[in-house]
């Protein structure tokens, strides 16, 4: 148990106020993971909730945050109910947050109070915690990333260094006038929490309080997302700087940007330390259509270069129409019928898995026969399966390169001669062949069958086929087939990255130009690919005096060269 942790009375629950940080999950603490782990209620705002839910046990009830502006008082909060055991239909309750919070800690329930940043910066945080002292509710605070920290660590803004200057935190919506005149006349860093459309107005209050018009000063909206964007001027130059950009006027001014006033945020040392917005695939939309299974681990890559993946999948794993077959091979590992079993994709080891759980089998039923396994991704499977694979291709990733270690059959060494093989009902034929040619009797049984999934939903349609993403990765051949079956043609400036030449191949033969190959047939080489090509692709830009955009942002209709890896 955590030293933090406190019991909890059956009569009164528990409340934990959560700091979530700036945005990123990552940045979530230990501590806060134990305790959402260990939530029966959700409290939050709904941006709040998209970063602490993933942590939340399954069946947690969450209690949405709203502004109500009906009710007194700038911002608010008020929190509308949404209880996850409940199914009756009816108009949301509408509450102050405090009584809220201390409503669903009772009868023992554990409540995590998530808020934006730290809940010690946070403006209605302490009136709760004194709501919950005051009802004998017991209660803890779980420090998060202050957004007004966060947030310009991720844009590459240093806050203080060697020199030391002072740091000055202003919330524009609350500082008084006293307020702007101390922070004007000093020399210091100064973070100002305020709106997209109320820059200038801070701006020109720090310079009418006695700041220089050319201080330098950075703006930072969504900060430490994949969304974020960060504009470098000075406190004369940022309404036109904002302008020029076409970001104001707009119908989303409202947004919360962190702003840094200070020689600190100067553009010549931000280019160097601005290390987020930098990544190479920084923003960028990526589609991977894949088996929601199979897209995790690349989806996770993909985030480690600054994409947003985005998974649809374009192929659905059923169990095979007569299961006789496979269950008569999987009694045949048990009765010593088989010298190896080789897997050629990671839902061939799911399939096997399954139908051991089923039989109440276990890893230990392998002993003594020999695996092999197509590829690294099959490989890790297998291990997570508590099965270590004997064979695993020392060159190309497929079946052509696993025949080229499979040893030939040798009635001496070798006791039984017969090789168990599940895999799809689709699958080629060669790894069969190569295995008979090498003398070996083989077993190739249907363990799934792969269909085409359902189409996804309208907007992501429209988003594939107008241009809405930047880039798509290709795994197969199939993947090309079933995504523009069910969802239509990749737009012309959307980035065409493959796996190798078979599936660009069926890629230019729908109509596709592939720009990305990955050197190898891994997936994770596919990613490291398109992360080569996206960095090349900034290098370029920055190199012309050009902005670094993503290839969505091109002009509709806009030309491309044919770019390789």
């Amino acid at each position: 148990m955590s030293p933090t942790t406190l019991p909890a009375p059956p009569e009164h629950g528990h409340v934990t106020f959560l700091g979530a940080g700036p945005g990123d999950p990552g940045l979530l603490t230990l501590r806060a993971v134990e305790a959402l782990a260990n939530a029966d209620v959700l409290v939050a705002e709904h941006e709040v909730l998209d970063v602490v839910r993933t942590h939340a046990r399954q069946g947690v009830a969450e209690v949405h945050t709203d502004a109500d502006p009906s009710v007194p008082g700038p911002g608010t909060p008020q929190l509308t109910v949404v209880d996850g055991a409940s199914t009756t239909a009816g108009v949301p309750v509408v509450r102050d947050a405090a009584h809220l919070v201390m409503e669903a800690a009772r009868g023992g329930r554990r409540v995590v109070r998530a808020v934006s940043g730290d809940p010690g910066l946070d403006t209605y945080a302490a009136e709760e915690m004194l709501a919950c002292a005051s009802a004998g509710v017991p209660f803890e605070v779980v420090p998060g990333i202050a957004t007004a920290v966060g947030v310009p660590a991720y844009a590459g803004v240093p806050l203080r260094d060697a020199e030391g200057a002072d740091v000055r935190f202003v919330d524009a919506r609350t500082a008084s006038d006293r307020c702007w005149t101390e922070v004007g006349a000093s020399d210091g860093t100064v973070v100002v929490s305020t709106t997209l459309d109320s820059v200038a107005a801070a701006a020109g209050e720090l310079v009418s309080a006695g700041r220089k018009p050319d201080t330098p000063l950075t703006v930072t909206v969504a900060g430490t997302t994949t969304r974020q964007r960060t504009w470098t001027a000075t406190l004369g130059t940022i309404a036109q700087t904002l302008k020029q950009a076409k970001v104001l006027p707009s119908p989303e001014g409202g947004r919360p940007v962190i702003a840094v006033v200070g020689e600190r945020s100067a553009a010549a040392q931000r280019d160097r330390l601005a290390w987020f917005e930098s990544k190479p695939l920084f923003g960028w939309k990526v589609l991977v259509p894949r088996t929601k299974e199979q897209a995790a681990s690349l989806s996770d890559q993909l985030r480690s270069y600054g994409a947003v993946p985005h998974e649809v999948p374009t192929i659905a794993v059923e169990p095979p129409r007569t299961p006789q077959q496979m269950e008569r091979a999987v009694k045949g590992l048990v009765t010593g019928r088989y010298e190896w079993i080789a897997f050629t994709s990671v839902n061939a080891v799911k399939a096997v898995r399954e139908k051991f759980e089923e039989y109440g089998l276990d890893a230990r039923a392998f002993a003594g026969i020999k695996v092999a396994a197509v590829g690294e991704q099959t490989a890790n499977a297998l291990i997570a399966f508590g099965v270590k694979p004997d064979l695993v291709p020392s060159g190309e990733q497929s079946a052509a390169g696993l025949l080229e270690d499979w040893p030939p059959y040798d009635p001496v060494f070798d006791p039984i001669d017969r090789v168990f093989l599940p895999r799809a009902d689709i699958a080629t034929e060669t790894l069969v062949a190569g295995l008979i040619e090498l003398g070996w009797e083989v077993d190739d049984v249907t363990a799934y069958r792969t269909v085409r999934a359902s189409p996804p939903p309208a907007d992501t349609r429209e988003a594939i086929k107008g241009g809405g993403f930047d880039a798509v990765l290709f795994t197969s051949s199939s993947t090309v087939r079933n995504l523009v079956g069910i969802a239509g043609k990749p737009h012309n400036v959307t980035v065409i990255a493959c796996i190798g030449p078979a599936t660009a191949k069926t890629a230019e033969e729908h109509g596709l130009r592939v720009d990305v190959m990955a050197p190898e047939p891994s997936v994770h080489k596919l990613a490291e690919a398109l992360a080569d090509f996206g960095m090349r692709r900034r290098m370029a830009a920055l190199e012309a005096g050009d902005p670094v955009t993503r290839p969505s942002e091109r002009r509709p209709g806009a030309r491309r060269r044919r770019s390789t890896t």
